[in-house]
């Protein structure tokens, strides 16, 4: 039998079963203002979603058959033989981060327009980028990767003289005078931040990648994938290929064919292509 009785001035209802003494009582979890919660939260909502893994995959998979033998990946390479490797690597790969997350932005400003645009005008460059790098890579000789290795040495040449008649008016200016101090560690950190070599390595970077491949590549994704995933597995992407670059890029370049390296650029775009056929624009 059920029991109910009501209390004074109240409209709610206890019930009671008489054939249990306990009562069950109802807690309600406390808030959580730690960075437990924030953490936990986005790994909920982001890394445990199937859209972040794929979009992860996707863009890495694209920044690495398109910045391989590329020129930013000479640049860093011929950079990284006569200047230190980290700091080659430190101004690349911020020139590089900081353009790709340009084009995720630009991406996700799409997104205004109706997905099933979106959808088609992806999948259609992805068909063109994929048959016109089989077509680059079937009409590609097989030293085509030492002609864009000798290009970019013509470049930097250029860059290395217009450096040194700066620095050689900047000496006669200030005449030459040396501190006797050693310099602290903020100085010197200053210093190789603004120095003449940081700059040349990520301006010329920075221009070599605008409008590249890789960059309108960045932009579709980021309008149809999970921008976190595209995000992260670009910069992932770009963080490998310019590693590879300093560390060994001129081995690298005469071990690994130009060639073939877009030919299987070209494969992996029409696949892509293909998938998104398969799913449809709903998924």
């Amino acid at each position: 039998a059920v029991v109910s009785t009501q209390s004074t001035g109240e409209d709610e209802k206890k019930t009671v079963n008489k054939g249990n003494l306990n009562p069950v009582v109802m807690v309600q979890p406390t808030d959580k203002a730690d960075g437990s919660v924030f953490y936990q939260t986005f790994v909920d909502t982001y890394l445990t979603q199937a859209g972040f893994w794929h979009g992860f995959v996707v863009s890495l998979a694209v920044i690495i058959v398109s910045e391989i033998g590329d020129k930013t990946f000479f640049i860093a390479a011929i950079m990284a033989m006569k200047n230190p490797r980290l700091l080659i690597f430190s101004s690349a790969i911020s020139a590089l981060g900081i353009m790709h997350v340009l084009s995720v932005v630009l991406g996700l400003a799409t997104t205004i327009i109706p997905h099933i645009y979106t959808f088609y005008a992806a999948t259609i460059l992805f068909i063109i980028f994929g048959v016109r790098m089989l077509h680059e890579g079937y009409h590609m000789d097989e030293d085509e990767g030492q002609e864009e290795l000798e290009q970019v040495q013509m470049e930097l040449k250029k860059k290395e003289e217009e450096i040194d008649n700066l620095k050689t008016v900047s000496d006669l200016e200030s005449g030459n005078e040396v501190s006797s101090t050693s310099p602290s560690v903020l100085h010197s950190t200053l210093r190789a931040v603004v120095s003449p070599i940081f700059l040349t390595a990520f301006t010329m970077t920075f221009l070599a990648e605008w409008g590249d491949r890789s960059q309108i590549t960045t932009i579709i994704l980021s309008s149809r994938e999970d921008p976190w995933g595209v995000c992260v597995g670009g910069i992932l992407g770009h963080s490998l290929c310019t590693a590879m670059a300093v560390i060994g890029g001129r081995i690298i370049a005469q071990k690994i064919s130009v060639r073939t390296v877009t030919l299987i650029g070209g494969v992996v775009f029409l696949l892509f292509a293909l998938s998104s056929i398969y799913n449809g624009p709903e998924q």
